[in-house]
């Protein structure tokens, strides 16, 4: 049976002070739903992040990470440095991630392979520009998304994936995604692994929505049969918003 999760992508944002002060407020929330919680600070943070929440319900998790073992990659972060602080889930192919580093489907495919080799969660982000969803063309580019990344895998590596789908198109842009629209595509990714790897890793594929989710939205967002669940951007740093978006459930 697949999971419902909320992840806090934090992004860019909180210094060790603002992140001791989101966590602090973060623990003061009550959760009322079985969904499971996770956050993503910064790396510099993630050590602190993982002490100060050993006790609580509440995963933390990794923006990125290089795909390989280890060597000359300045500035980059393995996998093994990041279990070594206690990580156990990375974020991979986030749109950011795609347009800014310029990561590719062959590049995350190889991450993807690397975090799985070191038995680590994979939260994997894919999802249309505008110029896409106006073409009508959004189907297509999730689809190549989807396979050019991971349909080299085994149907037993997906037990440690989590797929998270960002209309690109709708984050920050003005435009706005419906409800309506993230369960279309949300069934049509279902229908995509299951065309391939049939009814078992689909059925239990948790598959989460990253359009813009607010404590407003998210519990009609929640209620479409495909939604597991989201991963959330700039509500992730209010921990009052965070929780009524986990307890939208």
């Amino acid at each position: 049976m697949r999971k419902n999760i909320v992840a806090g992508n934090w992004k860019m944002n909180n210094d060790l002070a603002q992140t001791e002060a989101l966590l602090s407020d973060l623990k003061k929330q009550t959760k009322t739903s079985n969904a499971e919680v996770m956050i993503a600070p910064t790396f510099t943070n993630l050590w602190h992040a993982f002490e100060a929440t050993r006790e609580d319900d509440i995963e933390v998790v990794a923006q990125n990470m290089h795909f390989a073992e280890n060597g000359a990659y300045t500035g980059e972060v393995s996998a093994d440095m990041l279990k070594s602080v206690g990580v156990k889930t990375v974020i991979l192919g986030h749109s950011e991630r795609r347009a800014y580093f310029n990561e590719d489907d062959a590049t995350l495919a190889k991450k993807v392979d690397q975090a799985l080799t070191k038995d680590m969660r994979v939260i994997f982000c894919f999802g249309e520009e505008l110029t896409d969803r106006k073409a009508n063309n959004q189907e297509a580019i999730v689809e190549a998304q989807i396979k050019n990344a991971l349909f080299h895998l085994d149907a037993s590596a997906f037990s440690n994936i989590v797929l998270a789908y960002e209309p690109v198109w709708a984050i920050g842009t003005g435009e706005t995604a419906s409800p309506e629209q993230a369960q279309d595509m949300h069934k049509f990714i279902r229908k995509t692994l299951n065309d391939t790897y049939g009814n078992d890793v689909a059925d239990n594929m948790t598959i989460l929505y990253g359009g813009s989710v607010k404590p407003a939205n998210a519990k009609e967002i929640f209620s479409k049969p495909d939604v597991d669940g989201g991963l959330i951007g700039g509500a992730a740093l209010k921990a009052a918003d965070f929780y009524a978006i986990v307890n939208a459930f």
